[in-house]
């Protein structure tokens, strides 16, 4: 789990072309939007396409985002749950 949050913070680094940050800056606990990391609803829509472009995951319900991209952790919690092997 620890090597999926390290590389969940790299590819949110480059996907959202946050230059300024390093994988260690992103506590994986933070909330990506509003006070924590400061991410939008383009931002948001970025993360969609990472899921389904490296993780061949799918959201199928928007509401269901807000949970999923709450934080590092919950992404690779869903992703855990969810990536088809």
């Amino acid at each position: 789990m620890a090597e999926l949050i390290e590389k969940l913070k790299a590819e949110i680094i480059e996907a959202l072309n946050l230059e300024d940050l390093e994988p260690d800056d992103i506590d994986k606990d933070s909330p990506l939007f509003g006070d924590g990391l400061g991410l939008d609803s383009i931002d948001a829509l970025e993360l969609i396409v990472l899921l389904e472009k490296n993780y061949g995951i799918k959201l199928q319900d928007p509401k269901e985002g807000k949970k999923v991209f709450f934080s590092v952790q919950t992404m690779a919690d869903y992703i855990n749950e969810h990536q088809k092997n």
